[in-house]
């Protein structure tokens, strides 16, 4: 049966980049596939909803209709990517909701692959957050995401020995080009513009992490068929 991808995008450290993995991710899945559904349980402002409107639904777990309304959309085998931006504050309720209605069991019963990843970052809450999701979801594929940005290219020992995405570092006033409201990676690269100009080069060496992480998470899933 085809898998589905659910990504889950979180740490529980505020301003480590998760917003813009999850829309360089949406993106991608769009380009490689044609479809993404992506849903933002962030309060903060930009958020996911703020810069792909047209792809992203707000989502609240704060009370069971809310949480029932998520689950229904993730847990289709659709064949569509799903991409979910967990804001800092609802990381603890959301990995305690998933691990109470047995959400990862469920997925991978029905042909769901969900992926988390991660964002590091050097406080020990962060270490001790990602060990305690390996350990209480053993058969999910748990990525550590170094974005340079804030790790400044540095492996850190908690998460060194994990299958791991890097988040390049990008230069502050191109930084400022990208958070402009309407801003397409995917346009960018499509439009005429310097393939060999920093923020071209940028964008592609990010996508290309993400089809490496893919080819990668494909090569686990047929080692441990086969054994």
């Amino acid at each position: 049966m085809p898998r589905t991808p659910v990504f889950i995008i979180c740490s529980p450290r505020p301003q480590v980049g998760k917003t813009l993995l999850a829309r360089l991710l949406c993106e991608f899945q769009l380009a490689q596939h044609g479809a993404v559904a992506a849903f933002d349980l962030n309060l903060n402002e930009p958020s996911l909803l703020d810069f792909l409107p047209n792809l992203t639904q707000s989502a609240d777990i704060g009370d069971t209709p809310g949480q029932i309304a998520l689950m229904d959309r993730i847990i289709a085998n659709d064949g569509v990517p799903k991409v979910i931006d967990i804001g800092y504050p609802a990381f603890e309720s959301f990995f305690r909701m998933t691990e109470e209605i047995g959400f990862m069991k469920e997925a991978m019963r029905r042909g769901i692959k969900p992926i988390i990843l991660f964002l590091a970052d050097r406080d020990r809450a962060s270490a001790r957050a990602f060990a305690r999701l390996r350990r209480d979801f053993p058969q999910t594929a748990t990525v550590a995401v170094n974005n340079q940005h804030v790790l400044h290219g540095e492996a850190l020992d908690a998460f060194a020995r994990e299958r791991s995405l890097t988040l390049r570092l990008l230069p502050g006033f191109l930084r400022s080009i990208i958070d402009r409201p309407g801003f397409s990676f995917g346009n960018y690269l499509r439009g005429p513009n310097d393939p060999s100009a920093e923020l071209h080069q940028w964008i592609r060496g990010n996508f290309l992490g993400f089809r490496e992480l893919e080819l990668n998470l494909i090569l686990h899933r047929l080692q441990s068929d086969l054994r």
